[in-house]
């Protein structure tokens, strides 16, 4: 093994794996930790090398096996394996992601990017006319591709894999035609708008097809969906088949690093950000900075989720949004809310600029219901630029359905500010902060501050009710709302007490704040 330098994450490099034998031959080399063998290549024009290795625990990120392609080779098959000893409870079991890149190199952010299936699959083919998903078709041109193996967990006795590489020799098929998705739907003007910014299919760790992610959001009410497919843009090519004047299907990515997941949101169809890095690697202002040269968003995603590598490390600096309620409601929603709330503290003590807040289903198959949650956002039109815009201003509220409506306003001194947006009124002059909701029944509406909650009432049985309370800019410096369901036993919750118990039960509705500022402070 030799390091490898990609200015990011650790990495190794195997010794290269040769086809120049090719062409009829059985050939077999030992070198390191690898071995290479080669089956004669039947009439069709294939040949395969299966490589075999060992990973001790501690390896780096990323190991690259080269593999050199020579010329007249129309596809590229590659299949790998690993073993799975048991372990101790406690200790991370072997796990090993995959994927490749082409003769154009493994630079962090370079051009030479092929796929990715993490470890969602365990064989994929790339050709000009057509790839696995997860993959890009194209060319399969002579030079040293690069498969790279990810083992983010290694059991304390090892890793053993095993990787087979197969190449077709004969003439290029025709070249594939990406059908991105438009950018533009039939919209309402300036208006509300519904939608779902982290949705996964098949081309990375989800089991719906494009299609039925497309049906699953128009089922749930939606106008846009966010496509997030993990370290790939490969479904990017797919989506205009699926998209509507009903429905506006943004291109994205779930870049998934080793300290954290985040959302590139609102990309150009086909472009790919790289997840090679760690939080000490000062590579995500980098990569933030190329989401926003296209227009996009920077979010991160599920700060607090349990799972290996899930949990946020990289600071709020480079986001423009954050994601504080994924899919089910759960306790890890809680603390991410409780983060956030101290971030606008800190944009009102500072006066730097405040994060918004957005909930995402993160849906990747059933039963996982896509647009659980969703935003519902103020947006010019239904148009890429126009939702990114309404959520880099954090004009918009979370929803846990489409039978929730619900409306949030401060006025005071003849003005009125919605979400999102900043009320400046005399220090002490009367303001009036009003929520109207449809949709949940029995909810419990509470109203939070830079001091904590200060305000709680049910709605009805019927799911309908207004909530009026008073404040002023001398008192609140923001003023945002939740709407929460009842409890198990049925009770309403309350925000003001501690105890073992769960203060309230699951969210039904979240939104970002409104601000209050006094005049001439």
């Amino acid at each position: 093994m030799l390091a490898a330098g990609i200015a990011g994450a650790a990495a190794v490099t195997l010794a290269p794996v040769s086809f120049a034998q090719a062409a009829g031959t059985t050939a077999g080399t030992t070198t390191g930790t690898t071995a290479g063998t080669t089956t004669r290549p039947p009439a069709g024009g294939e040949v395969t090398r299966v490589i075999t290795g060992f990973l001790e625990t501690g390896v780096a990120d990323f190991v690259h096996l080269p593999v050199e392609i020579p010329k007249g080779v129309r596809k590229i098959a590659v299949s790998y394996a690993y073993d799975k000893p048991g372990v101790p409870a406690g200790t991370p079991a072997n796990s090993c992601d995959i994927g490749i890149f082409d003769e154009r190199g493994t630079a962090l952010g370079g051009r030479g990017f092929r796929g990715w299936s993490g470890g969602f699959r365990t064989s994929f083919e790339i050709s000009a006319s057509d790839a696995t998903p997860g993959y890009l078709p194209g060319p399969v041109n002579s030079g040293t591709w690069h498969i790279v193996l990810g083992p983010y967990q290694v059991a304390p006795q090892g890793l053993n894999y095993q990787v087979r590489i197969t190449l077709t020799y004969g003439r290029p098929g025709p070249a594939y035609v990406p059908n991105h998705p438009p950018q533009r739907a039939k919209g309402r003007g300036r208006d509300w708008y519904r939608g779902d910014c982290h949705l996964h299919t098949v081309h990375s760790d989800g089991k719906r097809l494009p299609a039925e992610v497309a049906a699953g959001a128009r089922a749930a009410g939606l106008d846009f969906m966010v496509s997030t497919d993990h370290n790939t843009s490969s479904s990017h090519a797919v989506w205009g088949a699926y998209a509507g004047p009903d429905l506006l299907i943004i291109t994205g990515e779930e870049v998934t690093t080793r300290n954290g997941h985040w959302l590139a949101l609102g990309l150009p169809a086909g472009e790919w950000i790289d997840w090679r890095y760690r939080s000490r690697d000062d590579a995500f202002e980098r990569f933030s900075r190329q989401v926003r040269r296209g227009g996009g968003l920077v979010v991160p995603a599920h700060m607090y989720c349990a799972y290996i590598a899930s949990q946020w490390k990289f600071g709020f600096d480079d986001a423009d949004a954050t994601e504080v309620w994924t899919g089910p409601w759960t306790y890890d929603d809680e603390h991410a809310i409780s983060t956030w709330d101290q971030k606008l503290g800190e944009a009102v003590r500072t006066g730097k600029r405040w994060l918004p807040a957005i909930g995402n289903s993160d849906a990747h198959s059933e039963p996982q219901v896509i647009g659980l949650p969703h935003n519902v956002v103020r947006a010019d039109d239904l148009a890429t630029d126009s939702i990114m815009d309404g959520i880099r201003a954090g004009r918009n509220w979370i929803a846990e359905s489409a039978a929730v409506e619900l409306t949030f306003t401060a006025t005071g001194n003849g003005r009125q500010a919605g979400i999102g947006e900043k009320l400046t009124v005399p220090a002490d002059a009367p303001v009036d902060i009003r929520l109207d909701v449809e949709g949940v029944p029995n909810g419990t509406v509470r109203f939070i501050t830079d001091e904590g909650q200060m305000h709680q009432e049910s709605v009805s049985a019927a799911g309908t009710g207004t909530v009026v309370w008073r404040t002023t800019a001398s008192l609140a410096a923001y003023v945002r709302a939740e709407v929460r369901h009842p409890l198990p036993d049925g009770s309403p919750g309350q925000g003001n007490t501690m105890g073992d118990a769960l203060l309230f039960g699951p969210m039904a509705a979240l939104t970002n704040p409104v601000f209050l500022a006094a005049k001439g402070r």
